[in-house]
């Protein structure tokens, strides 16, 4: 009688076993998908952020060029003539 009834434990516990180890599955199917379009999503948005250099850089060019291609007016009067000290 002992013996039944510890069988019928042992299987209990067996099937809870098998039970958490399908719900662990599941999960990691889960966490796989989840990583993948965490992946996904960071290659994009790597890309977005080249883009993003790559017209900040252009407009650091346009917008503040280096000084020794830029020639600077001098300051004049409102009359057009010199300015005096």
């Amino acid at each position: 009688m002992q013996h039944e009834w510890r069988m019928k434990q042992l299987k209990s516990e067996i099937e809870q076993i098998e039970s958490e180890i399908k719900q662990i599955e599941n999960e990691t199917e889960q966490i796989a998908k989840e990583t993948e379009q965490v992946r996904s999503e960071n290659a994009r948005l790597r890309i977005i952020n080249a883009k993003a250099q790559s017209l900040l850089s252009c407009v650091d060019q346009l917008c503040f060029p280096p000084d020794s291609s830029s020639t600077h007016p001098n300051p004049t009067d409102p009359d057009g003539g010199p300015s005096s000290p």
